[in-house]
């Protein structure tokens, strides 16, 4: 299958690039346009002659060219091209919301594959596009677990930014309670922590640790059906996760393969912190248990099968 793909492909670790890569894995020819500088003419020049059209649609990005997208859109629909979008972030509650109404991206787009549940159900009844529930995952490359390197390990870590979005002010609360809480024994990486860490050096970094606290932003702590991608990436590499316990997560992952603590309960998190790093056995039966379910049937590759199936090509 030829695919034309609109994103952006400035950097290796983009998802647009993990994306692509995938799908050359699976066998398909893929045809990188770069949002932002690639003409619409252009980008609808490449579609006309693909058998499906993708585009990431980053937020505040045009592209340029007196053709409009919504045009080229309309036209590929026309002519029995189908068009689509799959993207890992929420939308609802948050100042990105306003873009459903603004932005005609969200209005033409043949077919909107989201990891939010009530946003695939906003499109299905509010709008033409076929929303599409459809779940995160982890990029294959990066899917494989590493020995770890150090001793001693890393008790606690944080990956992520603590300044996110400022609807979401129980982030910045956690990680400074991780850091009063644990001093010298936890540390945070990300951009505003000690050093963004990418590629190979998150698998060692997970490797090297017991306990990775996540987080996802799930309003008013009961927001349904919809988490971070980082709960696929961090146990997809080899990281014990102990995760909020968000509606639905269960679906997943039981258990059996991923712990979780009480949603802005900071008791219950230090007491689950504290009981698994002192059970080894608990923490790395779980670990390989959690890494074997994602390598199994929530990477790229899968979720590419399930898209394919879901637009019957």
């Amino acid at each position: 299958m030829k695919i034309a793909f609109l994103g952006n492909f400035q950097v290796d670790f983009s998802t647009e690039t993990h994306h692509c890569k995938t799908l050359e894995a699976m066998g398909h020819q893929v045809v990188r346009l770069q949002e932002a500088e690639c003409p619409a003419a252009v980008v609808l020049d490449w579609a006309l002659s693909s058998d499906l059209f993708v585009w990431v649609h980053t937020h505040g990005w045009q592209t340029p060219g007196e053709l409009s997208m919504v045009d080229v859109l309309d036209n590929l629909k026309n002519n029995g091209i189908p068009t689509m979008t799959y993207h890992l972030d929420l939308w609802f509650g948050l100042e990105r919301q306003k873009d459903l109404e603004s932005d005609p991206f969200y209005k033409h787009i043949g077919h909107f594959f989201t990891v939010d549940r009530l946003m695939a159900d906003w499109f299905n009844d509010n709008t033409e596009v076929k929303g599409h529930y459809l779940r995160a995952g982890v990029f294959d490359d990066e899917c494989y677990v590493l020995e770890a390197n150090q001793e001693p390990l890393n008790d606690v870590i944080f990956v992520g930014s603590k300044g996110y979005h400022p609807e979401w002010t129980w982030r910045p609360q956690l990680i400074d309670w991780l850091h009063q809480t644990y001093g010298g024994r936890f540390r945070h990486f990300g951009g505003d922590g000690e050093r963004i860490v990418r590629g190979r050096e998150l698998n060692q970094l997970y490797a090297n640790t017991k306990v990775v606290v996540g987080d996802s932003l799930v309003l008013n702590f009961d927001y349904p059906d919809y988490w971070s991608d980082r709960v696929y990436e961090t146990i997809g590499r080899g990281g014990f996760l102990l995760m909020p316990q968000i509606k639905g997560l269960e679906t997943e992952f039981t258990g059996e393969e991923l712990a979780t603590f009480k949603f802005g309960d900071f008791d219950d998190l230090k007491k689950k912190i504290d009981f698994y790093l002192k059970n080894d056995l608990y923490r790395n039966v779980m670990r390989q248990r959690g890494f074997t379910q994602v390598k199994n049937n929530y990477t790229y590759t899968h979720r590419w099968q399930t898209i394919f199936k879901e637009l019957g090509l």
